[in-house]
């Protein structure tokens, strides 16, 4: 991972720019907003893209010469640039139009520092690619992922890459499962910086490699310098061919986990 005073500035960056978003995001809560269809039955709003407007803006000032990949405004530079933020301003869509405070605001520099900010907590959760912290009231603490509370924040959204070999929905009736764990839906991957805080025990996603993904590249970073086991659900590191997501507080409950997807 990166490790220098660069990467250090890059984490000034990203926190700076995932709060500019979540202002945003929380300054339009609850207003009409216009809804720009995407198919499928998917959309954004004037959220999305006017957060991810603020949240450029920022990068763009500070780093001018990077590449964006930003999931309302696409790819800004080469893709096949040195350095590339990928940015999901408002992770949580649905939630956030149906009135839940329920989202995320993901900037990530790819592997390497990267933020989550909930804009309704107020709280940020940042790394610089080695250590990970959540600053709330102007006050930074070091994030400490545990598997106390037993929840485990399964993601039920389509598409279903992996299916008939893993379904998550099979996962939640697994006996072992009931037995250990309590399941969550929160619909946003807000959750994966849960895992990192020791809110949730674990996050488990279908999906295929998600490290590039501009919706899950941040939590990715913040659970990996947190300390957490991050790995597909094939048990494999998370990275390229990678096949969804197991982020899990520590080994025993990655290893728990693992036996009932494959059983």
């Amino acid at each position: 991972m990166i490790n220098s005073s660069a990467s250090s500035d890059d984490s000034a960056v990203a926190t700076a720019a995932a709060s500019a978003g979540a202002d945003v995001v929380r300054s339009l809560y609850g207003r009409r907003l216009t809804r720009i269809d995407k198919g499928a039955g998917d959309f954004a709003t004037t959220a999305d893209v006017e957060a991810e407007k603020a949240i450029v803006d920022v990068i763009r000032a500070a780093r001018p010469d990077d590449a964006v990949a930003g999931e309302e405004g696409g790819q800004q530079g080469t893709a096949d640039a040195a350095r590339q933020w990928l940015v999901d301003p408002l992770c949580g869509t649905l939630n956030y139009a149906a009135g839940s405070m329920l989202v995320a605001v993901n900037v990530a520099l790819r592997e390497g520092p990267a933020a989550v900010a909930d804009p309704f907590s107020g709280e940020v959760f940042f790394t610089d690619g080695t250590s990970a912290w959540v600053r709330r009231d102007g006050e930074d603490e070091p994030l400490a992922p545990t598997s106390a509370t037993s929840l485990v924040d399964v993601n039920l959204d389509p598409p279903f890459i992996n299916r008939p070999g893993f379904r998550a929905v099979d996962l939640l009736a697994h006996p072992a499962f009931v037995e250990r764990f309590r399941p969550r839906v929160v619909s946003t991957t807000l959750a994966l910086a849960w895992v990192a805080a020791g809110r949730r025990a674990a996050y488990v996603t279908d999906g295929a490699d998600l490290t590039g993904s501009v919706h899950f590249a941040a939590g990715i970073a913040l659970c990996r310098a947190a300390g957490c086991v991050v790995t597909g659900i094939d048990g494999a590191p998370a990275g390229a061919g990678g096949q969804g997501l197991v982020a899990a507080a520590d080994a025993e409950t990655h290893g728990q986990l693992m036996s009932m997807i494959r059983s």
